[in-house]
């Protein structure tokens, strides 16, 4: 079944408002002579839609690069949509520690060129995108399980995981 509705909009103009310095000459073209417009809108409804298959979740789990009063290392837990995001960003957003002192300063704002966003994948490597050229170039003396945040998407859009990150400390890099 397909409906047709139809709208007309006799006084609007597609052209901004002239506007000019002095206050007695304000004018305004909100309504002109020209023609009427005509938008139409077709709704076409066969069936209802099926719900879009629900999209993978990662499990995030990040831990502090020191231990805590305790000597136990404190544990932060985020979640995100598989595919859609990089490390960087979900820590962000999560308020989550991602640089130490030198770094909240001067980081090169998710580029890859600085490593100040260094961090070491301690499991869940396999649901985390290939290493980019840019991390083969800055980490090529680095251990494998460390990535730039900045360049590391989480996800594959197919998996749902756990994956354990920690951030490295100033001292290691």
């Amino acid at each position: 079944m397909a409906t047709s509705l139809n709208f007309s909009a006799n006084q609007v103009s597609t052209q901004p408002p002239e506007l000019c310095l002095r206050r007695s000459s304000f004018k305004s073209k909100l309504s002109s002579p020209r023609r009427p417009k005509f938008v139409s809108f077709a709704v076409n409804s066969t069936e209802p839609s099926s719900p879009e298959p629900e999209k993978p979740e990662i499990e995030l789990e990040f831990i502090a690069p020191r231990a805590g009063d305790d000597g136990s290392y404190p544990v932060e837990r985020a979640k995100a949509i598989s595919g859609e995001k990089l490390l960087r960003n979900i820590m962000l957003d999560n308020k989550i520690e991602l640089y130490a002192t030198y770094g909240k300063v001067m980081n090169c704002g998710g580029g890859g060129s600085c490593g100040t966003c260094i961090v070491e994948i301690i499991d869940g490597k396999d649901l985390l995108n290939e290493r980019t050229n840019t991390e083969l170039r800055y980490l090529k003396k680095k251990p494998e399980s460390w990535r730039l945040a900045c360049q590391t998407i989480v996800g594959n859009k197919e998996n749902s995981g756990k994956v354990v990150v920690q951030r490295i400390p100033q001292w290691k890099k």
